[in-house]
């Protein structure tokens, strides 16, 4: 799925998915097999091949859900 990673006002990370408009804070970040695996404050788990610079966000990347 697509998600949009940025910053919020607080400086923490925040992540938008568009189809579920859903925008949720970055709670834990953990490695996983493929990459990153981003915990949100819901409790979902969406892992990222790569997360980009905090300095190139806002972005645009493909993530896969966990759970």
């Amino acid at each position: 799925m697509k998600v949009m990673l940025r910053m919020n006002d607080a400086g923490k990370l925040t992540v938008y998915v568009a189809k579920k408009d859903l925008e949720e804070v970055v709670v834990k970040q953990t490695d996983g097999e493929v990459g990153k695996i981003l915990t949100l404050a819901n409790g979902w788990e969406l892992e990222f091949r790569e997360i980009p610079d905090a300095a190139n966000l806002p972005q645009t990347v493909e993530a896969k859900r966990l759970a």
